[in-house]
């Protein structure tokens, strides 16, 4: 199955985070397929950077977003946009 991600980057103690498409089974900073984002939780408010378009491409093809990227999502409207 291929999920939506977070990929951890950045330096020890200052996480910031690609979001990827990548098979299940790929580990966590392994394999990835696509990236389609980043996301920095340390910048006040959190930076969330998403392409819709690549989004939106791979949630019609199947791709399940995991939890904190559903929620990413559905903050920056894409989530609705894939229901209609």
């Amino acid at each position: 199955m291929v999920k939506i991600r977070l990929q951890r980057v950045g330096k020890k103690k200052q996480p910031s985070y690609r979001v990827v498409v990548a098979d299940s089974e790929a580990p966590r900073d392994g394999a990835f397929i696509e990236i389609i984002g980043h996301y920095n939780p340390l910048t006040d408010p959190a930076s969330v950077v998403i392409d819709e378009e690549k989004a939106l491409k791979w949630l019609r093809q199947g791709a399940q977003p995991t939890e904190t990227v559903a929620g990413l999502l559905k903050k920056l409207g894409i989530s609705e946009k894939v229901k209609s």
